[in-house]
């Protein structure tokens, strides 16, 4: 079958969702099916990603708020590049206008239509607007005309995509119908927990200005408000108060500046710039001693089914997937955007992995990348099955 995925997050500078489709476009041919991205971008060009994988980019604009990000602008145009695909199932990866662009294409047969929940706006941006002063739940309301488009959109898909469950419960609950839960998965073979290196640990809690006896955790992410890592810093100086604590943050973007202001002078605390190399990131995730995240919005949390899969404990926010991975492994969550309780959480890993205490990891295996997009298209190939089948009726 010919996959069209109309993706609106997908951009070369991008985090968890370029990683995403980046293995989609190899999955796909490997699985006997063909892939088609379709992105926003600089120019409008073809980029060959191999026999049966491609990316069409189309001349967009930049995003006020994010300059990472484009935004399409010509839904005729999108239009038509979809037609030129001629998929056999169409995919929208943005709950915003490029869904109902995708779902207003008039199409030439019947094509079934998938929607993924590559985010999640309200835990991203209003919940965390608003904590302190209002819960989710008033928040739910206030932003009514939001989960009114949601609705929309469950009427025009025939699959809306969740990759954890607790975003598939907020769903859910907010009415929608069509809503199937498929985690993802990490790369096979690349992360393990035998990829430790003492060496490497050592290196990194010196740049922390430490010694090896010190606690190393790791923190990987777009340096983005959501990402809350202002919080995190915060929450890791208060906990190494009267522990040897170092951080070392992997990653870029926009809120660098004031992490960096909110660091000061501690020298405990080291930004290393992100990076694309998956074998180096592995080598991190395996030689740190925890990962520490700060977000409650992640759809599925890449990073953290990375830092599970190799070996790695984690200390997370106690809503969103992050917390779903945090309890499938034996970490330890804390209430979501509150410092304090970061902090507190901190204290206790380091206090308990002191004192040889720490829960035992789990043994169950994480789920890999393959795992998640045989389920996929087991999925598409079943909705294409129940679109022909009244036509091949009424024949």
């Amino acid at each position: 079958m010919r996959i069209v995925d109309v993706c609106a997050f997908y951009t070369p500078t991008g985090g968890g969702v370029r990683t995403y489709i980046d293995r989609k476009l190899a999955a796909g041919p490997a699985m006997g099916h063909d892939v088609v991205i379709i992105a926003p971008g600089a120019t409008t060009r073809v980029e060959e990603r191999g026999p049966r994988a491609r990316v069409v980019w189309l001349e967009s604009p930049l995003f006020p708020f994010d300059r990472n990000y484009r935004y399409f602008a010509d839904e005729a145009e999108l239009h038509a590049a979809i037609s030129a695909a001629d998929p056999d199932v169409l995919e929208a990866s943005s709950p915003w206008r490029s869904a109902s662009m995708a779902a207003r294409w008039p199409g030439r047969k019947p094509v079934p239509r998938s929607l993924f929940m590559h985010s999640d706006p309200l835990a991203a941006f209003a919940y965390r607007w608003f904590e302190g002063v209002a819960s989710p739940a008033v928040v739910d309301r206030g932003f009514d005309w939001y989960w009114r488009h949601l609705l929309r959109l469950d009427g025009q898909f025939d699959m809306v995509v969740s990759a954890c469950n607790s975003l598939t419960a907020r769903l859910e609950v907010g009415g929608l119908r069509r809503v199937v839960t498929n985690p993802m998965g990490i790369d096979p073979h690349v992360f393990a927990p035998t990829l430790r290196d003492e060496g490497l640990r050592a290196a990194l809690l010196a740049r922390c200005g430490l010694g090896p006896d010190a606690t190393l955790l790791l923190g990987v992410g777009r340096h983005a408000p959501e990402k809350r890592w202002r919080m995190v810093v915060e929450a890791v100086m208060s906990a190494a108060y009267h522990r040897p604590i170092g951080l070392v943050i992997v990653g870029s973007g926009r809120d660098s500046a004031r992490i960096r202001r909110t660091i000061g002078g501690n020298p405990h605390i080291h930004l290393a710039e992100r990076t694309s190399d998956r074998a180096e990131m592995a080598r991190f995730m395996a030689s740190a001693d925890a990962l520490i995240h700060g977000s409650e919005s992640e759809t599925f949390c890449l990073v953290a089914a990375e830092a599970r899969a190799s070996g790695l404990p984690l200390i997370t926010p106690d809503r969103g997937a992050a917390a779903d991975h945090a309890l499938a492994s034996n970490g330890i969550t804390y209430t979501s955007g509150d410092p304090v309780s970061a902090a507190a959480a901190i204290g206790r890993f380091v206090d308990l992995k002191r004192a040889g205490r720490l829960p035992a990891p789990s043994t169950e295996p994480v789920r890999t990348m393959d795992d998640h997009f045989a389920e996929l298209f087991g999925a598409f190939a079943a909705l294409i099955a129940a679109t022909r089948e009244p036509v091949a009726q009424a024949a």
